[in-house]
């Protein structure tokens, strides 16, 4: 079961792609967006809240898109996913049934277990992702050599 919403996993792709491909060139949204079959006009905004956190830095121009703002040791999949459910507001909305019970018991828990989830997320960086990405794609045979003059 992943707990992770299609907005956040997404977000977390997005970042992860930018750290794969963005040189020598940065990654145009386009071609991100293609690589994962959506829509640009969807990406975008996920992308620009991404800007906003200081996660990603866009780049005019026609040679323009978006690279990592900093390290990608730097950078952690807890921080990416709060990126996202802020920009949604996902992460302030209150749970759906209304009652004292839910106020009282059930949502400090389950904000509880988030925190835990969110913790866990931040000790998995991008970099992590980057070094499984490079050995698991090394075992089907595919180069990932990212070689910049």
């Amino acid at each position: 079961m992943i707990l992770l919403s299609r907005r956040s996993m997404l977000a977390i792709v997005a970042v992860l792609d930018v750290a794969l491909h963005a040189r020598p060139h940065p990654v145009a949204a386009k071609v991100l967006a293609a690589r994962h079959h959506l829509p640009p006009r969807h990406l975008e905004t996920m992308l620009q809240a991404l800007v906003r956190a200081g996660i990603l830095k866009g780049m005019r121009g026609p040679r323009g898109g978006y690279e990592l703002a900093r390290d990608r040791r730097r950078i952690s999949a807890g921080e990416i996913v709060r990126a996202a459910m802020a920009s949604t507001g996902e992460d302030s909305e209150p749970p759906v049934p209304e009652s004292e019970l839910v106020t009282r018991v059930v949502e400090p828990m389950v904000r509880g277990a988030g925190e835990v989830f969110l913790a866990a997320l931040d000790e998995i960086t991008i970099d992590d992702l980057c070094r499984e990405e490079e050995k698991t794609s090394a075992g089907e045979g595919k180069n990932t050599a990212d070689f910049a003059i």
